[in-house]
């Protein structure tokens, strides 16, 4: 239910922890008396970043076997700006609560917003009901530059302060760079150069000393970078890092896995309501695509690795969403470049 009054982020963090019970709804009385009916006419995504985009491709790899099993195509639509903020108050101020209204984005820096600015819709308002892929966020090397370790770059940070490029300030890959810092006594100036991107463009004209993104277009991009650092808690893809280390293993840290790259569906918490049993069909039919041969030759298209794409279920999406608002907190002043 909406919590009535301004939106705070404890109830954000209340409401996340909370956020799967709505799958329970799928097993109300009426959860098939319509089944049939649904859908019956296309499903409209709103994309909370441009066109072309990871996570775009990412949405387009996955629909164009979704909708094989739904039966209708997905209509697009892209709402850039303010880092995602802009889509999300066109989600929530115009779609209908039918299950036939979705947002689609990085569920990882979208949740940081939040905790930069409140939105002005009631957080508990919607919820993540699947997430995609699982993409570590990583620091990574110019592979012709001085560094080809993790402690290479701590070494130097504690010399002089490093510049570091990131997409954006509030973003689970900076999280990780500056707990880093914290931890070792590194000195690291992010600096964001808005998409991953111009990252990797501003690390191959060594402009900055190093990055912080999520590790998959980071590997596309093998022979130019080293990855020195995973944030999350297993490097999935050893054999494509250079075995790179994650850092509670090689630091002894104790940080929650900072999965950078989350893509993830969401719907407003009232449609599921109105609908259990179409939410029921979104999500019965959605997990089938993860088996599905032509999925994996999908993404595989996009150049992204296999090893990442894996289904996040809400439980597992409040989860992510609880941790990132816990650390972004703690790292309030650092993400908003008030300090």
């Amino acid at each position: 239910m909406a919590i009535p009054g301004t939106p705070t982020r404890r109830a954000f963090l209340k409401g996340s922890a909370a956020a799967a019970g709505a799958v329970g709804l799928a097993s109300h009385p009426l959860a098939f008396a319509l089944a049939e009916t649904f859908p019956s006419r296309n499903i409209n995504v709103y994309v909370p970043t441009r066109e072309g985009g990871g996570a775009d491709r990412n949405l387009r790899a996955f629909t164009s076997v979704w909708k094989k099993y739904l039966k209708v195509n997905f209509e697009n639509a892209y709402f850039p700006g303010a880092a995602g903020r802009v889509g999300y108050e066109k989600y929530m101020g115009l779609a209908k609560p039918d299950c036939y209204d979705l947002l689609f984005g990085n569920m990882g820096p979208e949740v940081l917003n939040w905790v930069v600015k409140q939105p002005s819709f009631d957080l508990n308002d919607y919820f993540y009901f699947a997430r995609v892929d699982e993409d570590p966020g990583v620091l990574f090397v110019n592979r012709d530059g001085p560094f080809k370790t993790i402690d290479d770059i701590v070494a130097e940070g504690k010399k002089r302060t490093l510049n570091v490029a990131v997409s954006r300030l509030a973003h689970p890959a900076s999280l990780g760079a500056l707990a880093l810092a914290k931890h070792t006594g590194a000195q690291f100036n992010l600096i964001p150069l808005s998409g991953g991107r111009n990252t990797m463009a501003g690390v191959a004209t060594k402009e900055a000393d190093l990055g912080a993104l999520p590790s998959g277009g980071v590997i596309s991009r093998g022979k130019n970078f080293r990855i020195a650092l995973m944030f999350t808690h297993d490097n999935p893809v050893p054999d494509r890092t250079d075995n790179a280390p994650t850092i509670n293993a090689h630091f002894g840290t104790n940080l929650p896995s900072l999965v950078a790259g989350s893509r993830a569906f969401a719907i407003k918490r009232e449609a599921v309501q109105n609908h259990p049993d179409r939410y029921k069909i979104l999500t019965d039919t959605l997990k089938e695509v993860f088996t599905d041969p032509e999925y994996k030759v999908a993404v595989e298209k996009t150049k992204a690795p296999w090893e990442l794409i894996k289904y996040g279920s809400p439980e597992a999406c409040a989860q992510q969403a609880k941790d990132l608002m816990v650390l972004g907190e703690e790292y309030k002043a650092l993400l908003t470049g008030q300090s």
